[in-house]
């Protein structure tokens, strides 16, 4: 256990839910309205398979096995990966072999990209020779809405327009190529279009300086001394990486000096976390606790970034009470820690640990990305053991059923995930910068190449800013943990089926019946809005779903007063029928600002009346303040 770790609250909570394993019957309810209960899988034993092994024991003898040779298989695919990004190189080809093997054998489909190839290149030849004529000639196409590669000024003069417009003739043809091949599967198809795309954005006119009139017209204008700049920036930053420090301007944002400064303290720690309680800044506070549960593979202060838009201070100056959970960030020696290892150490400890600093109290508890999904469970494990603990609880990105997993998805299949457990087996846990590999390609426009034009071309560097400097301050994923992960979640999708098992025993999510919280960001290619929105087909309880401008992290983190902002949100009861993503966003209430009062005032309809501020910790019970938030944990590289 970690120096300074504590036991769990007098193992009370452990020992309570032991004693309900041993008894526990599912109490009889009344009939309910269950939206949409998924049956529970098949019980049939697998039918038997033959047994190939080879027993003679002549051969055996005489030709023995050689040792090692999984390792072997999995040391092969260990180094394989430093060189193909992590990404299987098996399941992208399989992808591309179902995809050609069927267009090959799909003449209607061949004679039809002909017929639009042709098309394509009459329409770049008519715009040349009308823009010969009249220079105010309108494109012959617009880029997507957010593709923004194009949108300078200068990409509107010859012979630029012609190259951008080009480039986008092609993009769109070869959208067509990789689109509806009859007996493509969708995931191939998903798959085979992100590798082109990826291959195509390699190629755009914008990432070579004489193809960018903003780079040629920045070269003439500065004699070359944009270029000058711009390999020292990369010299710079090859220097960093290899050495492990942080981006250019991440210094500026340490955290416990200019960001995480909320003050409170570390009240309890394990050897995977510490909770931090905040001080209160109210007379009184209301009497149920917020407990939070940020995801393990960001650091918490994503919730507790500058004082001006931190989601822990504003929520803690409206009277609440609020504990945070601050992970650990684990290195080679933790590769066995489990999921089981995260719920139990990451909140059914804590738990109790509240339970003891504010005790006779439920608690709202709170859930960020993948300590939603984890909160999800150990709340479904409560209810089945009859544990009433939660007041609430509220999902923010959260995914609980993971058939449509957004982007990710193209990531995931037994060969992708194999492949990236032998990765995993080589060093013991996944690499910060090779989960953040994963999440640049998702968007290679904004984050690789606009860079690369930026800051190596223009040479100029972008401004760093809190977000952005708590982004590159990630951390790493166990083995065992990441894999189970994959497996149980993404890959069979166990929870939303009733296969996910907590102290070998299934659990279900139908069994929740506190009020649930969900929040879906617009733009969030980690955890899509419509797939975070299941939890009304997954939950037997009254939802309030609440859809917010913005993408994964910045729509969460979106205080009041910050500029462009809006959200809809509607309560379906236990019930009503189900409303459907569409009908849904066509009968949600639209509201201008952030949905942070929207909450707040949800929470405070959800508690009691406010009382005295609990003490900082409790001695008494063995919780004593360790340390001045945010702690040691969150310095962990």
């Amino acid at each position: 256990m970690a120096e300074g770790s504590q036991t769990p609250p007098s193992d009370a909570a452990a020992k309570k839910s032991a004693r309900k394993d041993e008894t526990h019957r599912h109490k009889t309810r009344p009939a309910t309205h269950r939206r949409h209960h998924r049956p529970p899988p098949s019980a049939r034993a697998p039918a038997p398979q033959p047994d190939h092994r080879d027993e003679e024991a002549g051969p055996r003898s005489i030709i023995p096995m050689p040792l090692g040779t999984e390792t072997i298989d999995r040391l092969a695919h260990a180094n394989m990966g430093r060189i193909t990004a992590n990404l299987s190189p098996a399941s992208i080809g399989q992808a591309f072999a179902d995809w050609a093997m069927h267009l090959a054998s799909s003449p209607g489909k061949q004679v039809e990209l002909g017929v639009k190839a042709l098309r394509k290149a009459t329409r770049l030849g008519m715009y040349t020779v009308e823009y010969a004529a009249n220079p105010r000639t309108a494109p012959c196409i617009e880029p997507l809405p957010n593709d923004h590669r194009f949108d300078e000024a200068c990409w509107c003069q010859w012979p630029f327009n012609l190259f951008y417009q080009g480039f986008l003739l092609n993009q769109q043809w070869w959208w067509n190529a990789t689109t509806d091949v009859r007996g493509v599967s969708d995931a191939h198809e998903h798959r085979v279009q992100f590798a082109t795309r990826q291959m195509l954005d390699t190629l755009a006119p914008a990432n070579f300086p004489w193809t960018n009139p903003q780079v040629i017209e920045t070269t003439l204008r500065e004699g070359g001394n944009n270029f000058v700049r711009g390999w020292q920036h990369f010299l710079e930053d090859v220097e960093r990486q290899t050495t492990g420090q942080p981006p250019v301007g991440a210094e500026n944002f340490q955290p416990g000096r200019d960001v995480a400064v909320t003050k409170g303290k570390v009240v309890y720690r394990n050897k995977l976390v510490e909770l931090i309680q905040y001080e209160p800044t109210t007379e009184t506070v209301h009497p149920e606790p917020v407990l939070i549960i940020p995801a393990w593979i960001m650091k918490y202060y994503i919730l507790d970034l500058s004082p001006e838009n931190s989601l822990i201070r504003w929520l803690r100056d409206q009277g609440h009470t609020v504990f945070c959970v601050s992970w650990r960030n684990p290195g080679a020696e933790d590769r066995d820690l489990s999921m089981e290892d995260y719920r139990r150490n990451g909140i059914e400890y804590v738990r109790g640990v509240v339970q003891e600093i504010v005790p006779e109290r439920n608690i709202h508890a709170v859930g960020y990305c993948i300590g939603g999904t984890l909160l999800a469970i150990e709340a479904a494990r409560m209810a089945r053991d009859e544990d009433d603990a939660f007041a609430s609880l509220t999902f923010l990105a959260t995914q609980v059923d993971f058939e449509e997993p957004g982007e990710l998805q193209l990531f995931i299949d037994e060969s992708e995930v194999t492949y990236l457990e032998d990765i995993m087996w080589s060093q013991g846990y996944l690499d910060t910068k090779q989960m953040a590999g994963a999440f640049q390609m998702l968007r290679s426009n904004d984050l690789i190449w606009s860079r690369v034009i930026g800051e190596y071309m223009l040479g100029e560097r972008s401004k760093m800013f809190d977000l952005m400097a708590w982004n590159a301050d990630a951390t790493r994923m166990p083995y065992r943990m990441h894999s189970e992960y994959l497996r149980h979640l993404f890959l069979n999708n166990d929870l939303a089926h009733g296969r996910y098992e907590v102290q070998s025993r299934p659990v279900a999510l139908t069994d929740i019946r506190v009020p649930i919280f969900s929040v879906g960001t617009e733009k969030d290619h980690i955890a899509p809005w419509r797939s975070v929105y299941k939890i009304h087909l997954l939950s037997d309880t009254d939802v309030t779903f609440a859809l917010t401008s913005g993408g994964h992290n910045a729509g969460i983190v979106s205080e009041p007063g910050h500029p462009r902002r809006h959200y809809r949100v509607q309560t379906t009861r236990a019930t009503d029928p189900y409303r459907d993503p569409d009908t849904w966003l066509a009968v949600a209430s639209n509201h201008e600002g952030s949905w942070w009062p929207e909450w707040q005032r949800w929470l405070s309809k959800h508690s009691g009346r406010k009382v005295q501020p609990p003490g900082m910790g409790n001695a008494k019970a063995g919780y004593p303040p360790l340390a001045d938030a945010p702690g040691a944990y969150i310095h962990q590289r």
